[in-house]
């Protein structure tokens, strides 16, 4: 039953190409990886699903106190005090992070802890081990069991309806006035 067991000892490995004789030529490298997908380590995604777009990243040893703006997707995983902004982009709060902040962001993740109000033009999540104390504002949310939330939420469907109320108002618009009769 315990027979099985593996040496402690080091596992060999790959050959050394030096001394490794055969009889074949030295084949060119294959270009057929050209056309695969390369992974980032980090994220574990499709390098090129960033082109258009750049994540910044603040370190677990990084302190920020102050105002954070920008115009690119942000990932917090130290500590920061003050207020974010990042209007048309997506803020992921990591597992390590401890914020204290008012955060404004099209989108909000949160993994870590959050004190602070959080507003978010679409969707605003907190995982299981997340943690906010503040109030929320979004269109869309989404909680976690195991999550830890304290304070109000808002759903706001304005940013929705803003894109889409111009082509329901010029048509209710035409509407009510074609059923509008002045006697």
């Amino acid at each position: 039953m315990w027979g099985n067991k593996k040496p402690d000892g080091p596992q060999a490995g790959p050959p050394d190409p030096k001394n490794l004789q055969t009889k074949q030529a030295p084949k060119p490298a294959s270009t057929t990886w050209e056309g695969t997908t390369a992974m980032s380590t980090d994220a574990m995604r499709p390098l090129g699903a960033t082109a258009d777009r750049s994540t910044a990243r603040l370190g677990s040893s990084l302190q920020v106190k102050g105002e954070i703006s920008g115009n690119e997707d942000l990932l917090i995983d130290g500590t920061v005090e003050g207020l974010i902004q990042l209007d048309e982009r997506k803020l992921t709060v990591g597992a390590t992070a401890k914020v204290t902040a008012d955060i404004i962001a099209r989108e909000v993740v949160v993994y870590g802890n959050v004190k602070g109000n959080l507003r978010a033009k679409d969707r605003i999540e907190i995982k299981k081990d997340g943690s906010v104390n503040g109030d929320l504002t979004t269109a869309r949310i989404m909680i976690e069991d195991g999550a830890y939330f304290k304070g109000s939420i808002e759903i706001d469907k304005s940013s929705e309806k803003e894109s889409s109320s111009n082509a329901f108002a010029r048509s209710s618009a035409s509407a009510a006035a074609a059923t509008t009769k002045t006697i």
